[in-house]
């Protein structure tokens, strides 16, 4: 299933390519398709998102049942047992806690010459988040990225998820919606859901920024409206990168590699290790706790595809190759995992020591689980509060302070070649 490579080999390199060279948005026409879908709901509103929504999920919506009613968020509480409730409570309340600290506030800074720069923050309109539906429900992925949005003071935080075949949206998904803030809920899925927040629709309204994870529809659409409107991210396929060195646990290890791969058959999960011994009893524990797990179809071909088990002569090596990858998420499963975090550049989420494992952080551990992927890292951070706000720069000068610049400003005009950029500051003096 997975066996033990060294770095230096060829071997080892394709594995270390064959991560970065994933790509969840090589489909083929899907682009089209989507295209297709964007333009329709554009041009035609609800009419259009009713008929997607027909074709594609199977449930017949009106103006009177797109939206999820009061009526149907009772139902969801009463669907949810209260210890459910309760974990998402205190799931919801470590989430703020942890993005409450990221609140920055506006500046202003007068100098006694007649100056007066600042700098003035203020959130985001309307957010559009959207959830999948499909076989699962995923209320951490609700929190995650509705939380953050409500701590920045986000006027109107607008949910799209698509429906069940009864016409219903998960009680776990509106449950987590209420808890985080949501505003509204539509149940609405697909391309259909990102052109509709994108555009508007009579009922739907336009948003300012979309964000949440969906399929390769869902995916390219929001790399599509990008620009009408502002967006998190293409997310890729989830992905770990584990360090490790001899005195990690081997079942540990392997359990949290298939915590990953378990998510989707193109998710990477890779060991890099200096123990060979560790080495190899990762590789026995990965085969045999796969085939105790209800997703093993999945993991085994994640895995096999996607997974590695890596040699390094040097932990020092062992870094340079994580900041290579740059992954979404980082375990340092080592005996001193803060003397190794100054060498790391490039991670989503770090996660230190042999019991900070990588679910620890999808959950219950407070900082955003929404990461960037496929390498992203080197230049992208986690979903946080700067998302959900938009900065403006203050200029108040006295005519005493314009006047000792003016002559500067008049120069630096005249050798761009803008005469009337001159003119409107000569005319002052």
């Amino acid at each position: 299933m997975i066996s033990v490579t060294n770095y230096r080999t060829e071997e080892g390199r394709r594995a270390v390519e064959a991560m970065l060279s994933r790509s969840q948005l090589e489909t083929g026409n899907v682009q089209e398709i989507v295209d297709g879908i964007l333009a329709d709901v554009k041009a035609n509103g609800d009419k259009a998102v009713f008929q997607y929504t027909e074709k594609f999920d199977g449930v017949a919506l009106t103006k009177e049942t797109l939206k999820v009613t009061q009526a149907e968020i009772d139902a969801a509480y009463g669907a949810v047992s209260p210890e459910l409730v309760a974990v998402i409570q205190k799931s919801a309340a470590r989430i703020r806690a942890f993005h409450e600290k990221q609140k920055h506030n506006s500046w202003f800074e007068p100098t006694p010459n007649g100056e007066i720069l600042g700098q003035l923050i203020r959130p985001l309109e309307k957010v559009g988040v959207y959830v999948p539906g499909g076989k699962a429900a995923y209320p951490s992925s609700v929190l995650m990225n509705v939380v953050p949005a409500h701590v920045a003071g986000v006027k109107q935080i607008i949910m799209t998820t698509p429906a069940q075949k009864d016409g219903t949206v998960y009680p776990t998904t509106i449950v987590a919606a209420v808890e985080a803030g949501v505003d509204a809920i539509y149940k609405v899925g697909g391309a259909q859901a990102i052109a509709a927040l994108a555009f508007g629709t009579e009922s739907i309204p336009k948003v300012d920024k979309i964000c949440g994870p969906g399929n390769i529809f869902v995916a390219l659409a929001k790399r599509t409206v990008y620009g009408h409107v502002n967006i998190d991210s293409v997310a890729g396929p989830s992905e770990i990168l584990i360090l490790a060195d001899g005195t990690a646990r081997a079942d540990y290890v392997a359990a949290d590699l298939l915590s990953q791969a378990e998510h989707d058959p193109m998710a990477s999960a890779i060991l890099v290790t200096t123990d060979a011994a560790l080495a190899e009893a990762v590789c026995k524990e990965v085969k045999a706790q796969t085939e105790k797990l209800e997703r093993k179809d999945i993991i085994t071909v994640s895995i096999r595809d996607y997974g590695a088990v890596i040699l390094a002569d040097t932990m020092d090596e062992a870094c340079d190759l994580a900041n290579a990858i740059a992954p979404e998420h980082l375990e340092l499963c080592t005996a001193s995992p803060f003397e190794l975090l100054p060498k790391i550049q490039n991670a989503g989420a770090i996660f230190m020591g042999h019991f900070s494992p990588e679910p620890l952080g999808d959950y219950m551990a407070g900082p955003n689980h929404v990461l960037p992927t496929g390498g992203t890292a080197r230049f992208f951070s986690p979903l946080s509060i700067d998302d959900f706000v938009k900065k403006s720069s203050l200029i108040c000068f006295s005519q005493e302070a314009l006047a000792a610049l003016s002559d500067d400003i008049i120069t630096f005009a005249n050798a761009e070649g803008l005469t009337a950029h001159a003119n409107s500051i000569r005319i002052r003096k």
